[in-house]
Order: C-alpha cells, then sequence, then structure tokens
C-alpha cells in the first residue's frame, strides 16, 4: 500500500474485516462459545472432584465436610452444572470427531449436530439426575 501511495499509483479501496456487529449469531458459533466455556468448566469442576478426593484421603472430618458442601443446595447445583458441561463437553468433542472424517459440513447437518448437542445434552443430563435422586442415589 506504501508502495502504490509512493509511485502515485491509484488507491484500491479494500473491504473491512467483519467484526460482531456484521455476523448474525448462527447456533454453531454459539457450540464453540459454549464448548469452550464448558471445557473452563471442567477445569474447574476437576478441582472440585480432586478436593473430594483428598478430604476422603485426610479423614472422616475433611470428608464429611466435603460431603456436607455437595450435599447442599449450591453444591448439588455445581454438580449439576458440572455433569451437563461434561457432558455437553463430551457430545460436542464427537460432533468435531464426526468433523474430523471430512463429513457434516453442510449447513443443514451443521445446524442439526449442535441442536442435537444441546437437546442431548440436557436430556442425558436431567436423565443421569433423575436415575440418581429417584433411584436412592443420595
Amino acid at each position: 500500500m506504501a508502495e502504490a501511495k509512493a509511485r502515485g499509483l491509484p488507491r484500491t479501496e479494500r473491504p473491512l474485516s467483519p467484526h460482531l456487529q456484521i455476523y448474525t449469531m448462527t447456533i454453531s458459533m454459539l457450540m464453540s462459545i459454549v464448548h469452550r466455556i464448558t471445557g473452563a468448566a471442567l477445569y474447574f469442576g476437576t478441582l472440585l472432584l480432586a478436593w473430594w478426593l483428598l478430604a476422603a484421603a485426610m479423614g472422616p472430618e475433611q470428608f464429611a465436610t466435603a460431603n456436607w458442601f455437595f450435599g447442599s443446595i449450591i453444591g448439588r447445583l455445581i454438580l449439576f452444572g458440572y455433569t451437563w458441561a461434561l457432558i455437553h463437553h463430551a457430545l460436542g468433542g464427537i460432533r468435531h470427531l464426526i468433523w474430523d472424517t471430512g463429513r457434516g459440513f453442510d449447513l443443514k447437518t451443521v445446524d442439526t449436530l449442535s441442536w442435537s448437542t444441546i437437546i442431548g445434552s440436557v436430556t442425558l443430563t436431567i436423565l443421569l439426575w433423575a436415575v440418581i435422586l429417584l433411584g436412592g442415589g443420595q
């Protein structure tokens, strides 16, 4: 560009880079964002799992404290969210695995896989928690 200006050549107008105000959010964009967020959530949830395991190894008092936390309303909400994040991230990984084979890149299949990830993760999370709570796994 600087060379064209120095030579006196006409300046070529180039389009501006697209930005978030130009893009409309698609389901696959949302799934990409949520996949990254669930990956980060799994990191922090795994730290809580490690705390629970360390508490079990440290003795009955520490284990009782960890169990009290995970048995509280906040603890159960965190566990529910961790379960959903784990299932959602796994289903998103399967979606990416399908794409790694070179399949599923047409828009209809991309949208179908994205919606399947959302519906599947919510359904499987609720089913798993229903089995745990109704099956006496408290």
